[in-house]
């Protein structure tokens, strides 16, 4: 399935009121749509499916459902819907009176626990680019305070809710994307401290395996995310992904322009080297180095390469595994009487 890490693919749902923002949530992060030009998108009037598995390592649906979504209406399936959701993202608008978003949050996080009580509710508190600091921080407790309140009362003290503060127009959003994703990938631990081994004999300061085309982290060390850092890794991924797509073609315009010889070292004015180099075609490791530890430029690229022999390790056996509980569901399947009673042949 072209590197993602399950044959079946974690669903995320993004819901939230009409015009909240949650289409433009998509284009930006997984469409590359430039922030300004969300400014022209549609209303979403119908529920829009979209596979990122082919173009990406964040191997999953995203639903986006439109604003007025009606529980109630017959032809809305939403016990097969919120059955095969990984994470549920609920997006409200902070520059509106979100009362009616923080009701609808409500009903819909009460219906989704009914039917999938391992879902993870993610609440993002969308548009702060408009308020102050002071303004996101208060919002941020009031939105808080007032949903969970909502659940104590209704005696559901024990669905959890995490709250993000997001803006397209910031990498707030990118941030918040990733920490969502990370919660769906289940060898998240092995992947940290794989980079927790590779940046300790490597003398590098920090260290993040990035979904090329989403910008999207999957994984970094324990060291703390400093949102500068993780700015100009973006910035990092745009610029090599931009000039591959201009000079990494072959001269009939075949061939990839993101391949495993891509790699690429920024030097910055601070004495500190930005690293990229290509773990899968989906993957890519972006470092922090000093200048003094580059030099040693040759053990870092040594044990790369045994990180990322390692990582396609964890990846094989994940694969194993998925296939070899197709194969014992597919034969169970087949062990199953038939409606007389006798049993079914193997096919």
């Amino acid at each position: 399935n072209g590197g993602g890490w399950d044959s079946v693919k974690p669903r995320i749902l993004l819901m939230g009121l009409r015009r909240s923002g949650k289409s433009s949530i998509q284009k930006v992060v997984f469409h590359k749509m430039s922030p300004n030009e969300t400014l022209f998108l549609e209303s979403t009037n119908k529920i829009c499916r979209e596979d990122v598995s082919n173009s990406s390592f964040v191997n999953f649906q995203i639903w986006d459902f439109p604003g007025q979504i009606d529980f109630f209406d017959p032809t809305f399936d939403y016990e097969m819907i919120f059955r095969g959701t990984g994470a549920l993202i609920f997006v409200i608008d902070s520059q509106d009176d979100y009362m009616e978003a923080l009701a609808r949050l409500h009903l819909t996080v009460t219906r989704a626990y009914k039917v999938n009580p391992d879902i993870n509710f993610e609440i993002f508190i969308h548009k702060v680019d408009g308020l102050s600091d002071d303004h996101k921080i208060e919002t941020q407790r009031d939105i808080h305070q007032r949903a969970n309140d909502d659940l104590a009362d209704a005696g559901l003290e024990k669905i959890h809710l995490s709250f993000y503060l997001t803006s397209i127009y910031d990498h707030s959003i990118f941030e918040a994307f990733s920490k969502v994703v990370q919660k769906l990938i289940p060898q998240l631990p092995t992947l940290e401290n794989l980079l927790n081994i590779f940046i300790s004999n490597s003398g590098i300061e920090k260290a993040f395996l990035f979904d090329v085309v989403s910008k999207i982290y999957i994984a970094t060390d324990s060291t703390p995310v400093d949102m500068q850092t993780y700015e100009l890794c973006c910035d990092m991924i745009d610029v090599v992904i931009d000039i591959s797509c201009i000079y990494g073609l072959k001269d009939d315009g075949t061939g990839t322009p993101y391949d495993k010889e891509s790699m690429a070292i920024i030097k910055l004015n601070n004495t500190t080297v930005l690293y990229l180099k290509e773990v899968t075609k989906f993957l890519a490791l972006v470092c922090f180095v000093r200048e003094e530890s580059f030099e040693r430029k040759g053990l870092i690229d040594y044990n790369f390469h045994c990180f990322r022999k390692a990582i396609q390790e964890v990846f094989e056996v994940r694969m194993k595994v998925v296939r070899s509980r197709k194969h014992q569901s597919h034969l169970q399947k087949n062990k199953r009487p038939t409606p007389n009673g006798t049993p079914r042949m193997p096919l």
